[in-house]
C-alpha cells in the first residue's frame, strides 16, 4: 500500500511538467484564430483586439493570436461556424453576441450549436446596457417610449438589439418598430447620425465609451433606461427596466432576457478540444484579465473589465436552461415576430 501511494505520488509530480511541456510543443510558433462576429470597429471587435495582443503570452509556447471578422446574422454565422467547422485542437477561439447562448432555449433563429457544449473561457465584463435614441429624436423618457412610435436599428434574430426590442415591444407595450439587417454597431451607429432610425434598443456602455467617447459628454445620444437587473453606479439618473414591471410575468421574462448581461464579452472555444488545451485556454484567459498591460489598454480604449470566469459561465447557462417551461414559452412569445 506505501509503495503504491509513493508511486502514484511520483506520477502526480511528473504528469505536470510533461503536460505543460506538451502544450508548449503544441503551441511554439502557432497561431490562433479569433473570431468574431460582428464587423471591425465595434465594441466585440474593439475587446478582442485588445485580449489578442496580450493572451499569448499566458499560453504555454505563446502563440501568436489573430482576430477574424465574421460578422453576419447578428454574429450567428460565427457562433455555428465556430460550433461546426472551427478546428476543435485548439488553436480557434471565438467571441459571439452574449445573447445567443440562449438562442436555443427562447429564440427562432437557425442555431446549430448547443449553448452548454462551448468550452466558455469567460466574458470580460459584465455587462451595462441602455436604450440609446439620437439626440433629434422626440424619444428621450420611458413615457415617450410608450406614447410615441419610433424606429430602433437592429442586426437580426437573436442579437441583443433585436431581442431587446421585441421584448419592449411585446412585453411592455413600446411603440417601436424595429429595422434589422445591420451587420453590427458601427453600421448602426451611422444609421443613427443619418437619421435612418432614431435609436438602438439595447448598446453596450462599454461599447459607447469605447467607440464613440464624445455622443454621452456631448449630449448626442439620450440614454432612455437601462437594461439590466441591477443599476450600474455611474448612471444612476437613468431609469432601470425593472422599475417598470408591472406583474411577476413581466419580471420573470425581464430575468431570463437579462441574465446574458453577466456575458457582457464572452470569450468560447468549439467544442471537444483535447481537456489540458482547454484549460490551458481558460486559465490563460484567466490570467489576462489580471495582465496589468492588458488593463491598462482596456482602460485606455474605454473597455469595462470586470470578469467572469468561464466557470461561472457554465453555472449561469445551467440555471437558464432550468428555468421552467412556462416561463420560457411566455418569454419565446415576448421576443418573437415584430
Amino acid at each position: 500500500m506505501r509503495r503504491w501511494t509513493i508511486s502514484s505520488l511520483f506520477v502526480l509530480l511528473t504528469a505536470q511538467p510533461a503536460l505543460a511541456q506538451g502544450l508548449e510543443d503544441f503551441y511554439r510558433g502557432m497561431t490562433i484564430s479569433l473570431t468574431v462576429g460582428y464587423s471591425v470597429g465595434g465594441g466585440y471587435d474593439t475587446y478582442a483586439r485588445i485580449l489578442a495582443r496580450y493572451m499569448g503570452k499566458h499560453i504555454p509556447g505563446n502563440p501568436t493570436i489573430v482576430v477574424q471578422n465574421m460578422p453576419g446574422a447578428g454574429s450567428l454565422k460565427a457562433a455555428n461556424f465556430l460550433y461546426t467547422v472551427a478546428p476543435k485542437d485548439g488553436t480557434a477561439i471565438g467571441m459571439f453576441g452574449r445573447g445567443l447562448a440562449m438562442e436555443p432555449l427562447i429564440g427562432t433563429s437557425p442555431v446549430q450549436f448547443e449553448a452548454a457544449k462551448f468550452n466558455w473561457l469567460g466574458s470580460g465584463t459584465n455587462e451595462v446596457s441602455v436604450f440609446v435614441t439620437w439626440h433629434a429624436s422626440p424619444i428621450k423618457t420611458w413615457a415617450d417610449m410608450l406614447s410615441k412610435s419610433f424606429t430602433v436599428g437592429g442586426e437580426r434574430s437573436g442579437s441583443d438589439p433585436d431581442i431587446y426590442a421585441l421584448m419592449l415591444k411585446n412585453a411592455f407595450g413600446v411603440k417601436l418598430k424595429l429595422i434589422s439587417g445591420y451587420p453590427g454597431t458601427t453600421e448602426v451607429a451611422l444609421a443613427l447620425e443619418r437619421g435612418e432610425v432614431d435609436g438602438r434598443a439595447s448598446w453596450s456602455l462599454s461599447s459607447l465609451n469605447a467607440t464613440k467617447p464624445d455622443w454621452i459628454a456631448q449630449k448626442k445620444i439620450n440614454l432612455v433606461v437601462q437594461l439590466n437587473m441591477t443599476k450600474a453606479p455611474e448612471l444612476q439618473n437613468v431609469p432601470l427596466i425593472t422599475e417598470f414591471a408591472k406583474d411577476d410575468r413581466q419580471k420573470q421574462i425581464l430575468k431570463l432576457v437579462l441574465s446574458r448581461q453577466v456575458m457582457g464579452r464572452p470569450f468560447m472555444a468549439p467544442p471537444g478540444l483535447p481537456a489540458d488545451r482547454a484549460q490551458a485556454l481558460r486559465q490563460a484567459f484567466d490570467a489576462t484579465m489580471k495582465d496589468s498591460d492588458f488593463l491598462t489598454e482596456a482602460k485606455a480604449r474605454g473597455q469595462d473589465v470586470n470578469p467572469v470566469s468561464g466557470a461561472e459561465l457554465d453555472k449561469l447557462l445551467a440555471d437558464l436552461y432550468a428555468t421552467p417551461k412556462d416561463v420560457v414559452e411566455e418569454t419565446k412569445k415576448a421576443i418573437g415576430g415584430q
